[in-house]
């Protein structure tokens, strides 16, 4: 009896060790699962907060490729509407001497009666100014260096001449302002027009 007495305790002895043992794997077991479910959502924040990092860079490259076209665009229409604006103000500039010479040949005086040139070579003293204006003259010709605009009935169109401080000449272009002894010589700019002002010069007459 004694002998079942002790085989019964070892049994229920072994039995609480391996309840012990059961109960502790279990407790490992569930703690390994927690760590497990842990790395497992870790993971998977890491994979999420990846993935966001991408998207913001794929944006940001995408923004930066934008300003980029844009900033390009930008430039490029600005030097356009400069170029716009630099050839306005030519424009304006060059109107602007047109417009004075013109008021300084519209102000300025009649000459005085001339006797009229009859031919062959003979001086004449007169008020000479310049203009630029470009086209065709009372004559039919292009303008250009050498066209002198006259009055027809002091000098006839056709005629040649020599003037002093400009060269040869032929008379060949008329004007509003140019009446008795004056002349208006044809420069290729305004600004020579401008330096040559008005002066007094005595012209040889060719025929």
């Amino acid at each position: 009896a004694i002998g079942g007495l002790d085989g019964l305790r070892s049994i229920a002895s072994g039995d609480r060790d391996l309840l012990r043992k059961v109960r502790q794997a279990r407790a490992e077991l569930t703690d390994a699962k927690t760590r497990v479910l842990a790395r497992v959502a870790a993971l998977r924040e890491a994979e999420s907060a990846a993935e966001a990092t991408a998207a913001a860079l794929a944006a940001a490259r995408a923004e930066r490729t934008t300003y980029l076209a844009q900033l390009a665009r930008q430039r490029g229409f600005n030097a356009r509407r400069l170029e716009r604006v630099r050839s306005t103000a030519r424009a304006a500039g060059e109107h602007t001497e047109a417009l004075e010479v013109s008021r300084d040949e519209a102000a300025a005086p009649v000459s005085a009666p001339a006797p009229a040139y009859t031919g062959g070579e003979q001086t004449l003293t007169v008020t000479s100014t310049g203009y630029a204006l470009r086209g065709r003259t009372a004559s039919g010709l292009p303008t250009g260096w050498g066209i002198v605009a006259v009055d027809p009935s002091v000098i006839p169109l056709g005629t040649r001449m020599t003037i002093p401080g400009y060269g040869e000449g032929v008379a060949a272009d008329t004007g509003g302002a140019v009446r008795g002894a004056t002349i208006d010589l044809w420069f290729p700019i305004v600004a020579q027009a401008l330096a040559w002002g008005r002066r007094t010069v005595t012209i040889t007459l060719h025929g």
